[in-house]
């Protein structure tokens, strides 16, 4: 049987811990291409490894993935537009 401590190491998965340094390695799938259909469709939530992410197609059909929460002001953007080939935040515009 694990001690607390190793359960923790073994199943933390945020920034910084062990595990979560080591799982970030390696490609994880996170989302089917279908759940992401078309060019400029609306953001799609994610959250992998602790971390709150979304995905994206732009208006080149690329698909993208982002932290969830603008760099500026912190708002969602999931809430953003999806156009001009990325994500417009919706708090304050900037793409």
């Amino acid at each position: 049987m694990l001690t607390k401590e190793q359960n923790d190491l073994l199943t933390r998965t945020g920034r910084g811990t062990p595990m979560g340094d080591l799982m970030r390695r390696y490609w994880i799938p996170v989302l089917l291409s279908d759940e992401v259909p078309a060019p400029d469709c609306p953001p799609v939530q994610v959250r992998i490894l602790g971390e709150d992410l979304v995905a994206f197609r732009d208006s080149q059909g690329r698909v993208g993935l982002l932290d969830e929460h603008c760099s500026h002001r912190g708002t969602s953007l999931f809430y953003g537009r999806n156009e001009n080939c990325g994500l417009r935040c919706s708090y304050h515009g900037w793409q």
